[in-house]
C-alpha cells in the first residue's frame, strides 16, 4: 500500500520543474456552476500553462454516464493524463478501471474516489481530509451555540463520502459531552446546490420547525439557507448558520453578518496539486495513493486571512 501525504498550508505546493512537454490532459468536473470547482478549474488551468500542458475540459453536470462518457473519450483521444472531480464517489470504479486498462494516469481531485486504498499504481487523489471539515464547523456551532440548542442540517449529494463524512462529523461532535445539548430536529439533502437549498429551508420555516442554528454540507446550500431566512424575514443575529469550503461568496456573507462559520478548503491547492500530482505520474514517479490539503476553521475573526483565496 502506498503512503498518505499531507501538505500543510503553510507552504505552497510547489512542484519540481516539468520533464515533459506539450503533455495534453483531459479533465471533467462534476459541475462548472459550482463557485469552488471554478477555483479548482482556474488553479490547474493556470499551473498547466506553466508547465507547457494542454487542457480539454468538460463539464459532467451532475450527471454520473455523461462524466463517464467524457473520460471515455479522453481515452479514446490519447490524452497523457486525466484529471476528475467525481459527480458521485461510488460512480468513480468504472473510471478508474477504463483509465487503468488504458494504461493512461488518472488523478482525482477534491470529491474522494470509492475507495484510495485500492486506486491503481498510476492513480492517485489529491483533496482534504473530510474527517476535518464538518467536525471544525460543528466544533465551532457548538461554541457559539454555548453547547445546548436545536440543528438544521443540510446534506450534500447523497451517496457522496463528502456527504456521508461531514454529516457523519456533525453527529460525532454533538455526541461529545461538551455537545450532548445539541439536537437534530430535521436532517434533509439539498444536493450541494443554493436553489435547493433555499426551497428545503423555506420549506421548513412554513413547517413552523423551531431551530437555533444550520449546519449545511457547503457554503453553497449556506446561502441559500441564508436567502430563504432573508426573505422569511429572520434576524440574522437570531440564528448561526455555517457552511464549508470559504468560497468568495460565502465570505462576502460574513462580512455582511449572514455567516457565522465556514471551512476553508484549499481549492488553489487542490488544483495545483492535482497537476503536480499528475504530471508525476505520467513521468512515471512514484505517488503517494492521497495527498492531502488540510481544512481551516473561518470565523469573522480571522476572515481577512481568507479573503480572495478561494
Amino acid at each position: 500500500m502506498k503512503k498518505f501525504a499531507i501538505i500543510p498550508l503553510a507552504a505552497a505546493l510547489i512542484s519540481a520543474p516539468s520533464l515533459a512537454a506539450d503533455l495534453n490532459i483531459g479533465a471533467s468536473f462534476f459541475n462548472l456552476d459550482d463557485r469552488f470547482a471554478i477555483g479548482v478549474r482556474e488553479s490547474m488551468e493556470q499551473t498547466a500553462g506553466e508547465k507547457g500542458m494542454e487542457v480539454s475540459v468538460e463539464d459532467a453536470r451532475d450527471d454520473i454516464g455523461r462524466q463517464l462518457s467524457q473520460v471515455q473519450n479522453f481515452i479514446a483521444a490519447g490524452v497523457d493524463g486525466i484529471i476528475v472531480q467525481p459527480v458521485h464517489s461510488d460512480s468513480t470504479q468504472a473510471m478508474t478501471r477504463a483509465a487503468e486498462q488504458a494504461g493512461i494516469p488518472l488523478v482525482y481531485v477534491n470529491r474522494q474516489p470509492m475507495d484510495i486504498d485500492s486506486l491503481p499504481d498510476n492513480q492517485a487523489f489529491v483533496g482534504s481530509d473530510e474527517k476535518e471539515s464538518g467536525t471544525l464547523q460543528t466544533q465551532e456551532v457548538c461554541r457559539l451555540l454555548g453547547g445546548e440548542g436545536k440543528l438544521l442540517v443540510m446534506m450534500g449529494t447523497l451517496g457522496d463520502i463528502a456527504t456521508e463524512v461531514r454529516t457523519q462529523d456533525v453527529h460525532d461532535v454533538i455526541a461529545t459531552p461538551e455537545c450532548s445539548g445539541l439536537e437534530i430536529v430535521e436532517q434533509q439533502a439539498a444536493d450541494y446546490q443554493r436553489i435547493e437549498a433555499n426551497d428545503l429551508m423555506t420549506n421548513w420555516l412554513t413547517s413552523g420547525i423551531e431551530f437555533d442554528a444550520v449546519i449545511a454540507n457547503n457554503d453553497e446550500m449556506a446561502i441559500g439557507a441564508i436567502q430563504a431566512l432573508r426573505n422569511m424575514g429572520y434576524d440574522m443575529d437570531d440564528v448561526v448558520v455555517a457552511g464549508i469550503d470559504a468560497t468568495s461568496d460565502a465570505l462576502a456573507a460574513m462580512q455582511a453578518g449572514e455567516l457565522d462559520v465556514t471551512v476553508f478548503q484549499n481549492g488553489a491547492a487542490q488544483g495545483e496539486g492535482a497537476v503536480d500530482t499528475l504530471r508525476r505520474l505520467i513521468e512515471g514517479e512514484e505517488v503517494d495513493n492521497a495527498v492531502w490539503v488540510p481544512f481551516e476553521l473561518v470565523t469573522p475573526d480571522n476572515i481577512d486571512e481568507y479573503l480572495g483565496r478561494n
